[in-house]
């Protein structure tokens, strides 16, 4: 059903047609919310909120086209658009209904002001009016323009305003009425509805009266209904209380100098999320565009001190770490935003008021020296939702294997070192890798072809016989929608056990993200191992610290 049709039924059915005036798409979308009938496409509106500037033919046609295009497409419900006295004479009239229809507008309204118009309110502005019968032939021009027999064109006219008269404005309504308007709008300043109520007594009622009670704004609508009123218009009330509430909030903010002293004034980023279909958009891109493509949340957990980098670590938290300029965290920052991961969260405990890299969100694990690294992850639950990487805060490594990991399709996948092969032998001072065995072990060899597709993890740990390992665990693993809420609910299901021994934690509290891993292949998950052949470095060790300054080239 087209807009127009749907306000001709508005029309038809009993009751007054509730409108509400709109100065840009989300206040017509709010309009439409609040359970109004119709919207009206406010010249005043649009003009200050557009422009800032007085409502006075400032705006070209095309300017106002495009607010109130933006307000149809934001809402589902009607719009009537101010199109002031119609942009020129008759023939611009002709093109402008043909461009409003075009753009989905239910109806019109042209005035009978000469152009340049002033707003009606304006004190001491001139007021002059064109002839009854030219403006009468703008009505016509508008009506013979209309491709839908259902477009509504409201004819107003401005001469209670202009001080002319009862008669003259009843005149004037006739006239136009003759000349095939849909309703007529017959405006007032009156400080009461006085007025307007005995020129409804005295109107033939051959078309639907328009109203809209600026100034005298007591009536209410049930009462103009009575009075044998169609349409109400509540023109500029939305836009009025926006700028007291907008001027509120910057005189405490200025006065304050805090953001969280206009937090009660504020409603919750989720309802201006779900006000503007952000819901919408992430269905959409589950749908519809390919894996990776989709929102991530990156989760690093940095909490931890670890005795052996001292003394570089004696002032600052391991992922500060300097590497030729840039810190670890740093790295691993400029490495998610080159795969477009934005949404990156941080969870700190030794040394956290160093943490303060701009753009990420944080959270703090104030028991680090009590918990493990699995512990600090839920300390970010809050993150844990939709798609999610969780990495660890001591890697450094090539974006191809970001690439790969984005474009798995598994639940849960992890990315698993193949070259340990090669390495195992090699000694590892003070560190005991992540270790991995596979369901298909990965070609070894100088030459080799990769697996056709991931493995699936069978065990990993640090305790596993090094010589029946697969690979090493890099520290970095990806949970689909899904696998997040396995990750969740397993988490939860073992918090909710007597404390015991986690696999190869002495309890959960000091496990390890592989620990969880082992959990989730223990109670039936997939767990798909992405293979690669190196491409990474951690540093764990000093040691590993000198390599890595070694081997960065910038």
């Amino acid at each position: 059903m087209s807009n127009a049709t749907k306000l001709r039924k508005l029309m038809q059915r009993p009751g007054i047609v509730r409108t509400v005036g709109a100065h840009d798409a989300l206040s017509a979308k709010m309009i439409e919310q609040a359970g109004f009938d119709a919207i009206w496409a406010s010249g005043f509106g649009i003009s200050a909120s557009l422009k800032c500037i007085p409502d006075g033919s400032f705006l070209t046609m095309t300017e106002q086209l495009d607010a109130t295009r933006n307000m149809v497409e934001a809402a589902g419900i009607p719009v009537i658009a101010d199109c002031d006295t119609g942009f020129g004479n008759a023939l611009n009239v002709m093109r402008m209904v043909q461009d409003y229809e075009k753009a989905g507008i239910a109806g019109i309204c042209i005035e009978d002001n000469v152009f340049p118009k002033r707003c009606s309110f304006y004190a001491g502005a001139r007021r002059d009016l064109v002839s009854a019968d030219e403006h009468a032939g703008k009505v016509r021009a508008a009506k013979s323009a209309q491709s839908s027999p259902d477009f509504l064109v409201i004819a107003r006219t401005e001469a209670l305003i202009a001080g002319w008269g009862r008669d003259e404005a009843l005149k004037r309504a006739e006239a136009y009425a003759d000349a095939g308007a849909d309703a007529v709008l017959i405006h007032s300043k009156s400080p009461t509805f006085d007025e307007l109520r005995a020129v409804s007594q005295q109107w033939s009622g051959r078309v639907p009266l328009v109203v809209v009670p600026t100034i005298f704004g007591a009536v209410t609508a049930e009462e103009l209904e009575r009075h044998n009123f169609k349409i109400v218009i509540f023109a500029n009330q939305v836009i009025r209380t926006a700028i007291k509430a907008m001027r509120d909030t910057l005189d405490v903010l200025k006065k304050e100098g805090r953001a969280e002293a206009v937090g009660d004034r504020m409603v919750a980023l989720q309802e201006v999320y779900d006000l503007v279909g952000v819901t919408q958009m992430e269905e959409d891109e589950r749908r519809f565009l390919p894996a990776g493509a989709e929102k991530v949340t990156a989760i690093i957990p940095a909490a931890g001190f670890e005795k052996q980098l001292l003394p570089l670590t004696q002032d600052k938290p391991k992922c500060l770490l300097d590497i030729k300029g840039k810190t670890i965290l740093e790295r691993q920052v400029a490495t998610l935003n080159e795969v477009n991961i934005k949404n990156i969260a941080v969870v700190r405990g030794y040394q956290k008021d160093k943490i303060t890299l701009s753009n990420l969100r944080y959270y703090d694990n104030d028991r680090y020296e009590e918990t493990g690294e699995l512990a600090s992850i839920f300390c970010a639950e809050a993150e844990l939702t939709g798609r999610c990487l969780l990495l660890y805060s001591d890697i450094i490594f090539e974006t191809g294997i970001l690439h790969k990991l984005l474009k798995s399709p598994a639940d849960i996948t992890i990315v698993v070192d193949q070259a340990w092969a090669d390495q195992r032998a090699l000694p590892r001072p003070h560190v005991n890798p992540d270790l991995v065995v596979m369901d298909v072990p990965p070609t070894a060899g100088y030459r080799f072809v990769p697996l056709d597709g991931p493995g699936r993890l069978v065990r990993i740990g640090q305790h596993l016989d090094p010589k029946q390992a697969h690979g090493e665990f890099i520290g970095l693993a990806m949970f689909s929608e899904r696998g997040t809420a396995l990750l969740k609910s397993a988490y939860h299901a073992v918090s909710s056990q007597p404390a015991a021994p986690f696999h190869e934690a002495p309890s959960l509290q000091k496990a390890s993200l592989t620990d969880m891993l082992q959990e989730l292949v223990t109670r039936g998950h997939d767990v798909s191992c992405l293979t690669i052949y190196k491409g990474w470095m951690e540093v764990d060790t000093f040691e590993d610290y000198q390599q890595a300054w070694a081997d960065i080239k910038r």
